[in-house]
């Protein structure tokens, strides 16, 4: 049976198309993911970026894998600078997500040349100028050191590139008293806590 536009493939024999299409979705979608905000620069333009798909892959070096569209403003940034930073939001911050699911117009400086914001967001400078969000639970800045390109057949590009990054610099952001780790009861911000079934 011929797999319709729009489906990707591979599909079973004897499946309809469409029918494991929207089963396979759903499957994939219950697996649980967080929201996070990828940041990510090259000179003076910036970006963040919705993402959820975020994990770690590795202890020992510590390995963060980003999975980011391939032709996004984010994905050419991360190739030109080798580098992106992470925030982990808190599931009271579920409306900032939103503000970052297109490229960012508005990015303002100080007068120093550091980001200040971004969206009309503030943001901080983590990992020598990387954006990040100061409301954040907290922040990892890393340094790329694998790339895969997806493709999905020889020669044809696939939906993402993987970025896998070495965690070179950490921080909590969200603490209460401003220098102590953030409060253990912090839930993080997660997939289901949105409407959203997809960021990146």
């Amino acid at each position: 049976m011929p797999i319709p536009t729009g489906v990707a493939g591979p599909v079973p024999d004897g499946q309809d198309p469409d029918e494991y299409d929207r089963r396979r979705r759903r499957v994939l979608w219950s697996m649980p993911t967080g929201l996070f905000v990828v940041g990510s620069r090259s000179g003076t333009t910036a970006n963040l970026m919705t993402a959820n798909l975020v994990m770690q892959v590795a202890t020992n070096p510590k390995l963060v894998a980003v999975a980011v569209e391939t032709g996004s403003v984010t994905a050419g940034l991360i190739r030109q600078s080798g580098r992106f930073a992470v925030s982990i939001l808190a599931r009271a911050d579920r409306s900032i997500v939103r503000r970052f699911v297109k490229p960012a117009r508005d990015i303002e400086f100080g007068p120093d040349g550091t980001i200040t914001a971004i969206q009309g967001e503030l943001v901080i400078e983590v990992g020598d100028g990387l954006p990040a969000l100061p409301s954040a639970v907290g922040w990892l800045a890393c340094e790329v050191r694998h790339t895969v390109e997806t493709e999905i057949a020889p020669g044809e590009v696939g939906s993402h590139a993987l970025f896998i990054g070495e965690v070179v610099n950490a921080g909590e952001l969200a603490a209460g008293d401003g220098g102590g780790p953030p409060d253990a009861a912090v839930e993080v911000l997660r997939m289901e806590d949105t409407r959203m079934n997809y960021g990146g």
